[in-house]
């Protein structure tokens, strides 16, 4: 089996691998650095889910692989106030596509002040805590959570709401 992940994030790679070696045997992965063809910081639902889209289509089309995720972290405003947002892509190679969101919690308002002004999440959150990279480890959700729910445990959930839809229909590819 081998499967694409359109993504070098740390957190992301490791949410696809964590997930796929508990129901597939013999995996070998293949994370790509492909654009998401969306902003740098996408806004909304809709901007974040076309970016995952296309960063699983855009692995897809690189690797011909049997399964390839597209999974795209951004935020959405609600009742006034910013939130982060994530969601994930799952491309089969018959052409099935799957969809799933995740976590959704409402960001500092100094840190939802700096988006409006133009800023990306990832830069904020890593002034924000004094600290650099944290969108490849903890993510924005863990520092928001004290740790209680990390960026890869996040993506994770997506995963596995993406392969169980996938598993659903095709209950009869093998599982470990």
């Amino acid at each position: 089996m081998k499967v694409a992940i359109g993504t070098e994030n740390q957190a992301k790679g490791h949410a696809v691998q964590n997930i796929c070696h508990l129901y597939f045997e013999d995996v070998e992965f293949i994370s790509l650095n492909v654009p998401s063809n969306v902003s740098e910081q996408p806004i909304g639902d809709e901007e974040t889910l076309q970016g995952a889209k296309n960063r699983a289509s855009i692995a897809f089309m690189k690797t011909q692989v049997d399964l390839s995720f597209g999974l795209e972290g951004g935020v959405k405003e609600l009742d006034g106030q910013l939130y982060i947002c994530n969601w994930g892509v799952l491309y089969t190679k018959i052409g099935q596509q799957y969809i799933a969101g995740g976590a959704q919690i409402p960001l500092p308002l100094g840190v939802g002040h700096a988006i409006r002004n133009g800023e990306e999440l990832g830069p904020v959150m890593d002034r924000y805590t004094k600290r650099i990279g944290i969108r490849h480890h903890e993510g924005a959700v863990g520092v928001l959570t004290n740790g209680f729910v990390k960026r890869g445990e996040m993506f994770e959930h997506v995963v596995k709401l993406l392969l169980g839809q996938y598993f659903k229909e095709n209950p009869i590819r093998e599982m470990t």
